[in-house]
């Protein structure tokens, strides 16, 4: 599970915010303040054990991307998957599964070429898409989903 290490601005006490909890307003441990997450933000990384749990008690609408390591448009898509984290940040969760470690969910939503990207909402898919986006198409796909 990937985590984030931030610096809280009221009594610079490091922290490590679960990724996966990056959404839900992190406070710091010593002094209780909300730390801002502002251009910090990464992908959720899922996986087969957490991803039913995670969609479904998302409060938020969720983008995961569907990728495989050894696959080049996939790779092209990596950093604008990042980007979009930090962008939609409080407004969209980004995450992303590794359809190579992830077999079985990826077989669940019939993912049969990647880069995929499914989109939900109440633990519903509500969208998908296949095949690598610019930033500016994937930005605005996102926009109508905030």
């Amino acid at each position: 599970m990937n985590s984030i290490i931030l610096v809280c601005n009221n009594c610079g006490t490091k922290n490590r915010i679960p990724a996966d909890k990056q959404h839900l307003g992190p406070k710091c441990g010593s002094c209780k303040n909300f730390i801002s997450l502002s251009g910090a933000a990464v992908p959720v990384e899922l996986a087969d054990s957490n991803f039913a749990a995670f969609i479904s008690q998302a409060s938020k609408p969720v983008m995961v991307d569907f990728y495989s390591p050894t696959c080049g448009p996939c790779r092209m898509l990596a950093p604008t998957i990042d980007t979009m984290a930090k962008r939609f940040l409080g407004r969209i969760i980004i995450a992303k599964l590794d359809t190579n470690s992830n077999q079985k969910t990826a077989a669940q939503f019939r993912i049969k070429g990647v880069p995929s990207l499914l989109f939900f909402n109440n633990g519903q898919v509500i969208d998908r898409l296949t095949g690598a986006l610019s930033e500016q198409e994937l930005a605005k796909l996102l926009e109508k989903f905030a």
